[in-house]
């Protein structure tokens, strides 16, 4: 920890009010404002009890202070905790006495996770798995999270990394002793087994991945189709909530509307749609084009038709966007001619009354588990580690086929899969993605 490194604080709980505002503090000046503002400075990691004091020595709150000298802390750094009364005004006062100190300003967002990950408290999938939890919305994405909060992926990736480096080893000595007879052959043999074992381990983690990184950002489910057919009704029966305006108007829907569901621990994302026609109004055309951008760009398409109509238009140019299921709305106004319920490609409901939305429900389960796969057990969560390993799959690919062309090209590509594989845990030259990575996080983490 460098002296001269400047001292950050923020709140690190909920937005006020609230009954406790915790106020995080780390950096070189952490102690001296614990001794300013409590008066002395508590034992380490026990809980003190002390009335916070301003500049001038006026009372600032009723606090409870915890004291964390590194390097045992969560940044590494001299970090300081006060859990004080959660008012607006106590945790403007706080961030006033605080921010009078020499040596500390607020800090940036993710800048105490990032300084836990320059003082080597956690890897970079470490701290991906960090904000992946912050922002869970559902119990699965909350277990993908953890497991990649646990260090999982790092550990596996840094195993990985270690037996190139030992295969490289091998490489490299079989290069200096390349005038010593069959030595060479020796070495590069048993490196050569060793790569073709990795690639296949890293080969099969991906695969087993295949969808995973998609539940960080849930399934999207489109529902279109012709004006009066019923999809805003849909949408309000999915979410349990009035989020869409319901008329029996043509095209009173004429922007796209999101709500996100929670659909047995699977995030969805419910899109309803413009009612797709031909229109003279430039605004229900807008409305019309977006609603067939998004049902191309969907995970699903619920294709909502009124069930007493012989014939439905269907989704112009079927083969461009995702699967469409045929949903037939309205079957309570047939007189009892209408199946409700059925399986998918056909789905007969009522979005008014509820009759087949259960089982249109349950389907769309079915199709997120299919979708997801086991994406909450899988290692890989993010685009960015799947890029990396495919880099350190075709560099091993590259070294095997380099076997014989050359120990010295053979050494390249493994140092090139060593490399990726370091980007990937921020072992190495990562300063690049370091900004894009935490500024995602929220202010106080």
């Amino acid at each position: 920890m460098d002296s001269r490194d400047p001292t950050i604080f923020a709140l690190s709980s909920g937005r006020a009010p609230s009954a406790i505002a915790i106020v995080r503090v780390s950096g070189p000046q952490a102690r001296a404002a614990v001794e300013r503002l409590c008066g002395k400075l508590p034992t380490p990691r026990l809980a003190h009890v002390a009335t916070l004091r301003d500049l001038d020595g006026s009372a600032l709150d009723e606090a409870v202070t915890l004291w964390f000298p590194a390097p045992h802390s969560a940044t590494g750094e001299d970090v300081a905790e006060f859990h004080i009364h959660g008012g607006r005004a106590v945790i403007a006062a706080m961030f006033d006495a605080l921010g009078s100190i020499d040596g500390l300003r607020p800090a940036e967002p993710g800048e105490f996770t990032r300084r836990a990950f320059e003082n080597g408290k956690l890897d970079l999938t470490e701290a991906e798995g960090l904000d992946d939890l912050i922002h869970a919305d559902t119990d699965r994405q909350r277990r993908q999270a953890l497991r990649h909060l646990k260090g999982l992926l790092g550990e596996k990736a840094e195993s990985w990394r270690q037996q190139i480096i030992e295969a490289s080893a091998l490489v490299e000595a079989g290069i200096d002793f390349s005038d010593e007879g069959d030595v060479s052959s020796e070495l590069i043999v048993p490196a050569l087994r060793k790569i073709t074992a990795l690639k296949f381990e890293i080969e099969e983690t991906l695969a087993a991945s295949a969808q995973s990184e998609r539940l960080r950002e849930g399934l999207t489910v489109a529902i279109a189709g012709p004006p009066n057919a019923g999809k805003s009704t849909l949408l309000n029966r999915l979410a349990r909530r009035e989020a869409a305006i319901v008329s029996p108007y043509a095209g009173t829907t004429r922007d796209v509307i999101e709500v996100h569901l929670d659909l047995n621990g699977y995030p969805v994302t419910v899109i309803d749609t413009a009612g797709v026609r031909d229109t003279v109004d430039p605004v229900e055309q807008e409305g019309v084009r977006r609603a067939r951008d998004r049902a191309r760009t969907s995970d699903l398409v619920l294709w909502l038709v009124d069930a007493n109509d012989e014939i439905a238009p269907r989704l112009a140019n079927a083969d461009d966007h995702a699967p469409v299921w045929i949903v037939r709305n309205k079957v309570d106004l047939m007189g009892g001619k209408g199946e409700a319920g059925k399986v998918p490609s056909r789905l007969d409901i009522s979005a008014a009354r509820g009759d087949g939305v259960p089982e249109l429900v349950a389907a769309l389960v079915t199709y997120a588990q299919d979708f997801f796969g086991s994406g909450e057990m899988a290692l890989i969560s993010r685009a960015r580690h799947r890029t990396l390993l495919w880099e350190t799959i075709h560099a091993l690919d590259r070294a095997g086929r380099a076997a014989g062309q050359g120990d010295e090209l053979l050494a390249e590509e493994l140092r090139i899969a060593i490399h990726s594989l370091g980007r990937l845990t921020g072992r190495v030259d990562v300063e690049d993605i370091l900004d894009v990575i935490f500024r995602e996080f929220c202010i106080g983490k």
